[in-house]
C-alpha cells in the first residue's frame, strides 16, 4: 500500500447521459391530481360497497332446511353467544332402533353436496346434514373455524336434538371434523366414516404444517384483501369469495389428526378414490394403519364421487353400519394383531405419495414466485425439494425458468417504460442503486445485447443489466431471445447442482424426523454457501473477494458496530449507576443540544466558532427548496467568498462521513442534489494533510488537553504498466478488504492500466467507514499544538468534549499549531479514531473507549452540578429516530 501526503482525488462519475430519465408524463402535477381524484373515487366506491354489505341480510335457510341456535365454539369451549346453524333433518321411512348418520361435508362446501348422496341411500336411518358455520347458510362470520370448533359445533346440534350417538360421515375436510369429535366424546360416536378424507398432516399439501400454515396465510390475506380492499357491486357483492374456506384451513391443525388416528377404538370405514387429486390414495392407506380396525375400500373414482355418482359408495356404507350395530364390524379391541403391530410402528417417510394437481399447482406458484425474491434461492429450494423426492427435476427446474422468464422481463419493461427513475421505486430500489445501473448500461454501450446471455451468469450483474437493456431501448425480442435462451442453460444447471448436492444429504436418514420446513432451511442453506462459494472460486475477482471478506472477518476495525459495541454499552450502564443518570453525558457539551449525541446541526456547530474565524473555512446553509433554488445559493456562496470547485457538500445532520461528497463541477452539484432532499452544509474545499483531534475540559479547568490524535491517511495505489487499477486493488492486501467500495468509488477507471509509477487515490474524505486508513497519531502532540486546539475549543461556549477534524498544509504546520483548519466539530459520541489503527488491538481500544466515556460522564456531572439541564432518554430516542427518518428520506 502506497500512501500519500497530500490530499487529490479521482473524478467521480458524474449523471450518466446513457441512462435518461423518462417520466411517464411531462405534466408531473397533472399526474398527481389525476392519481388524486382516481383515488378518492376509488375509496368512495369502497365505502359504498361496504355499506350495501353490510346492509344485507343473512342468507335465507333452502327448502329443507332447518336453523338452530347453538353457543359459539373456540375450539373445545363454548362462549355463551348464540349463532345460526343450518342442516336438514332427513327422517328415517320406518322408525327404529337404527342410529341416525350425521353427514359433514367437506371445504370449500355446504351441506347440500350430499343430495344425490341422500336419495340413493334411501330411508333406512335418520340423516343429518348440517352447513357447517362459515358456510353454506349457517352463520358466516364466526370466531374460530377450525376443525375442532366445527366438532363442538356438531355435537351443539346433536344436543339439541335430543341425539345421544350417532354414526360420523366426513367428506375430505369433514374428516378432519369427525376425528375431533371421537376425539371430544368417544362414548357418543358409534363409527366413523372417512370419504375421501384428509387426516394426517404428512399427507396434506408440502406435507409440513409450518410450510402449509404460510400458504394458507397467504389465501386467507389474498382472499380478504379482495373483501375489504376491492369494491364489489351486484352478483359478485354477495358471498364471502372463499374467506371462509380460507380461515377454514388457516385456523385448522392437522397434525393432532394421527394421534386421533392411533387412539381411535371404535369402527372405522375408509372409502377413498384411486385416482383422487386433491387427497392422495396414500392418505388413506396411512389412515388404515394407524387405525388397524379399519376397513380399507377403494375404488377407481376420484375425490368428487360422493356428488358425481354415489352408488358405489351406499351399499358398503350401509353394510359397515349394519355389521357395527351388529356388533360384528371390528374393533380395536378384535383387531388384527399384525395390523396393531404396524399401527404402532413409525411412518415409512420414503415413500411420499405423488403430489397432487392442487399441490403442484402451490409448488409451481411458490417457486417461481419465489424466484421474484431470489432467483438463487428458489433455485436451489427447487433442487431440496427434489433431493427430497417431493417433486421431478424437469417440474421444479420448469417453475423456477418459469418465474425467472416473467420476473426479468418485468425489470426490463420497467426500464423501458419508466427508466432510470424505476431504480428510485420500491422494491427495484431495495436491489439495485444507479450506480450498478450506471455500470450495467456502459457495459451494454461497450458489448452489445450478447452482455444480456453472459449477465446471467455473472453474479451481481444481472438486476441491472436487464433494467438497463429495457432503458436503453434494446429491442425487446432479441433482449428476449438472449435472455431465454440463457436462462433456459443456467436455471437446470443450478436446480441440477443443488438436487446433486442435497441428495446424499436428504437420503442419509439423519434427517428424517426433521419437518419439511427444516429441511428446506438447512438444505437451502448449505446449498447457498456451496454454490455461492464454487461461483465466486470460478474467477480472480471472486476468489480475492473471499479473501478480502476473510481478512475483514479477521481484522477487528472491519467488524460492524453490533459486534463491538457490546461491551461499551455495558460500560456505559455501569457509568450510569455511577453518576445517577443514564444520560449525564449529554451535558458534557451545554453547548450543542444533547451534547452531540445524534442529528446535531453542523452549521448550528460552525456558527459557534466563529470566534475562531482564523481557523475556519467559508461555510454556508443551504435549505432542503427546489434544486435550481440550492443551486442558485451555492453559487451565491462561491462568488461572495470568491471560490471555485471543488467545494464539499455535506447533510446537515449526518454521522461517519455518510453524505459528503467533493464536487468538482455544476453538473456534478445538480446529481447530488437530485439524491440530497435535506438541509445542507456547503463548505470551501481545503486541502492538506487531516487528523482528527479528540480534544477534552473539565469545566474547572483553566485550559483542556489533546486526549487523542488519528491521523488520517487516503489509501493510493502505484501502476506497475501491466496491471488495471481493478487489479491492483484485488491485489493489495488492505484495499481487498473495501474492494467492492473501491471499485464503486473509481468505476470509471477500474479498467484502465496505471503506468508504472503513476499513482491513484482511492477516496478523498478522511473517514475510515469510507475508505481512509487511521493511524495512531499521538506522537503529533506538541504543546503549540495543545495550545492551539485549547484556544479553538475554548472560542465555543459550552464545548468540552469532542473530536476535531482539521487540515494543514503539511505534518509540519499539524505538529507546530499553525494554518490549521476546521472540517468539522463531532460531539459527545464522537470517537478517539486511532483505534482503528491496525496495530491497535480490541482489547486497547476497549480502555480507550472506557476512559472517553468515563471522561463524558465526568464532564457531564460536573456540569450537571452547575445547574447545567440534561437532555432525557425519550428526547434521545425520538432524536435517533428523527435522524434515521431524515437519513433515510435523503438517501431516497
Amino acid at each position: 500500500m502506497v500512501v500519500c501526503g497530500r490530499l487529490t482525488s479521482v473524478k467521480p462519475p458524474e449523471h450518466s447521459p446513457l441512462i435518461p430519465d423518462r417520466p411517464f408524463s411531462r405534466n408531473r402535477a397533472s399526474r398527481r391530481w389525476i392519481a388524486l381524484a382516481i383515488g378518492v373515487i376509488y375509496l368512495v366506491a369502497l365505502a359504498a360497497s361496504h355499506y350495501l354489505r353490510s346492509q344485507l341480510p343473512a342468507p335465507p335457510l333452502e327448502p329443507g332446511q332447518k336453523g338452530r341456535a347453538v353457543k359459539t365454539a373456540v375450539n373445545d369451549a363454548i362462549r355463551n353467544p348464540s349463532i345460526r346453524l343450518a342442516y336438514r333433518d332427513f327422517a328415517a321411512e320406518r322408525p327404529g332402533d337404527r342410529l341416525p348418520l350425521v353427514l359433514i361435508h367437506g371445504s370449500p362446501g355446504e351441506g347440500r353436496i350430499f343430495r344425490l348422496f341422500v336419495s340413493k341411500y334411501g330411508g333406512s336411518r335418520r340423516l343429518i346434514v348440517p352447513d357447517l358455520p362459515g358456510f353454506g347458510t349457517s352463520e358466516s362470520v364466526v370466531p374460530d373455524y377450525s376443525f375442532r370448533s366445527h366438532a363442538t359445533y356438531v355435537w351443539e346440534l346433536l344436543d339439541a336434538l335430543g341425539i345421544p350417538k350417532a354414526h360420523l360421515l366426513g367428506f375430505s375436510m369433514g374428516g378432519g371434523v369427525v376425528l375431533h369429535m371421537a376425539r371430544q366424546h368417544p362414548e357418543r360416536v358409534a363409527s366413523i366414516t372417512m370419504l375421501s378424507a384428509i387426516g394426517v398432516q404428512e399427507m396434506e399439501l408440502l406435507g409440513d404444517y409450518t410450510l402449509n400454515h404460510v400458504i394458507h396465510g397467504a389465501q386467507l390475506f389474498g382472499l380478504k384483501f379482495l373483501q375489504i380492499g376491492v369494491p364489489r357491486f351486484g352478483s359478485w357483492n354477495d358471498g364471502d369469495l372463499g374467506v371462509g374456506y380460507a380461515r377454514n384451513f388457516y385456523d385448522s391443525d392437522q397434525r393432532p389428526l394421527r394421534g386421533i388416528l392411533q387412539h381411535y377404538d371404535g369402527a372405522m370405514l375408509i372409502l377413498h378414490g384411486e385416482v383422487d387429486p386433491l387427497v392422495p390414495v396414500e392418505a388413506a392407506r396411512e389412515h388404515a394403519r394407524l387405525a388397524p380396525q379399519s376397513e380399507l375400500k377403494l375404488l377407481s373414482k376420484d375425490h368428487f364421487m360422493v356428488f358425481q355418482d354415489p352408488r358405489p359408495l351406499i351399499d358398503p356404507i350401509q353394510d359397515f353400519l349394519a355389521r357395527v350395530e351388529s356388533d360384528t364390524a371390528r374393533t380395536r379391541q378384535t383387531a388384527d394383531p399384525d395390523r396393531l403391530a404396524l399401527a404402532a410402528a413409525p411412518m415409512d417417510a420414503r415413500h411420499w405419495p405423488k403430489p397432487g394437481f392442487v399441490t403442484l399447482f402451490v409448488l409451481f406458484l411458490g417457486l417461481a414466485l419465489a424466484t421474484f425474491v431470489s432467483e438463487d434461492l428458489a433455485c436451489i429450494s427447487a433442487g431440496v425439494l427434489v433431493a427430497e423426492g417431493r417433486v421431478g427435476f424437469i417440474f421444479a427446474a420448469g417453475a423456477c425458468l418459469v418465474g425467472i422468464v416473467v420476473g426479468d422481463l418485468l425489470l426490463f419493461l420497467a426500464g423501458r417504460w419508466i427508466g432510470r427513475a424505476a431504480v428510485r421505486r420500491a422494491p427495484l430500489r431495495w436491489f439495485i442503486d444507479e450506480a450498478r445501473l450506471r455500470k450495467a448500461s456502459e457495459w451494454l454501450q461497450r458489448n452489445g445485447a450478447a452482455v444480456i446471455f453472459v449477465s446471467r451468469f455473472t453474479p451481481g450483474t444481472r438486476l441491472p443489466t436487464y433494467v438497463a437493456a429495457g432503458v436503453l431501448h434494446t429491442p425487446f425480442w432479441k433482449f428476449a431471445g438472449y435472455f431465454v435462451i440463457a436462462a433456459s442453460l443456467w436455471t437446470p444447471l443450478v436446480v441440477a447442482a443443488s438436487a446433486g448436492l442435497g441428495m446424499p444429504l436428504m437420503r442419509s436418514g439423519v434427517l428424517d424426523r426433521w419437518p419439511l420446513w427444516a429441511k428446506l432451511l438447512l438444505g437451502g442453506a448449505v446449498m447457498l454457501v456451496v454454490v455461492r462459494l464454487s461461483a465466486a472460486l470460478t474467477t480472480y475477482r471472486g476468489r480475492r473477494g473471499l479473501a478480502g471478506k476473510w481478512k475483514r472477518m479477521r481484522r477487528w476495525e472491519f467488524w460492524p458496530p453490533y459486534l463491538t459495541y457490546p461491551p461499551v454499552v455495558f460500560y456505559i450502564l455501569w457509568l450510569a449507576i455511577r453518576f445517577r443518570g443514564a444520560t449525564v453525558f449529554t451535558a458534557a457539551n451545554p453547548g450543542i443540544p444533547g451534547g452531540g449525541f445524534i442529528g446535531e446541526s453542523k452549521a448550528d456547530i460552525l456558527h459557534h466558532l466563529e470566534g475562531a474565524r482564523e481557523w475556519m473555512p467559508a461555510f454556508a446553509e443551504i435549505g432542503s427548496g427546489g434544486i435550481e433554488t440550492r443551486i442558485a445559493q451555492i453559487q451565491a456562496f462561491q462568488e461572495k467568498y470568491g471560490i471555485g470547485y471543488p467545494i464539499v457538500l455535506k447533510p446537515d445532520a449526518g454521522q461517519r462521513g455518510f453524505g459528503v461528497a467533493v464536487v468538482r463541477s455544476g453538473p456534478q452539484v445538480k446529481a447530488y442534489l437530485d439524491r440530497a432532499t435535506g438541509p445542507l452544509v456547503v463548505q470551501e474545499y481545503v486541502g492538506g494533510v487531516e487528523y482528527g483531534v479528540f480534544y477534552t475540559r473539565h469545566p474547572d479547568e483553566p485550559r483542556g488537553r489533546i486526549f487523542s490524535i488519528t491521523e488520517k491517511r487516503m489509501p493510493v495505489l502505484s501502476g506497475d504498466g501491466v496491471r488495471t487499477l481493478e487489479q491492483l486493488i484485488l491485489d493489495d492486501d488492505r484495499a481487498v478488504c473495501m474492494a467492492d467500495f473501491y471499485l464503486r468509488m473509481n468505476e470509471k477507471n477500474a479498467q484502465r492500466i496505471l503506468g508504472a509509477g503513476e499513482t491513484v487515490q482511492l477516496v478523498e474524505l478522511g473517514t475510515h467507514a469510507l475508505g481512509s486508513i487511521f493511524l495512531d497519531g499521538i506522537r503529533h502532540r506538541t504543546p503549540e499544538l495543545e495550545h492551539t486546539v485549547d484556544r479553538i475549543a475554548q472560542n465555543f461556549e459550552g464545548f468540552y468534549f469532542g473530536r476535531f477534524d482539521l487540515r494543514a498544509p503539511s505534518e509540519e504546520d499539524f505538529r507546530a499549531g499553525r494554518n490549521l483548519k476546521i472540517i468539522e466539530l463531532n460531539g459527545v459520541t464522537s470517537e478517539a479514531t486511532h483505534i482503528y489503527d491496525p496495530a491497535v488491538t480490541l482489547r486497547q481500544s476497549y480502555r480507550v473507549l472506557f476512559a472517553q466515556w468515563r471522561i463524558a460522564f465526568e464532564i457531564g456531572a460536573q456540569n450537571r452540578a452547575r445547574g447545567v439541564p440534561v437532555t432525557g432518554a425519550l428526547t434521545l430516542m425520538r432524536n435517533l429516530l428523527d435522524f434515521r427518518r431524515d437519513a433515510r428520506e435523503n438517501r431516497n
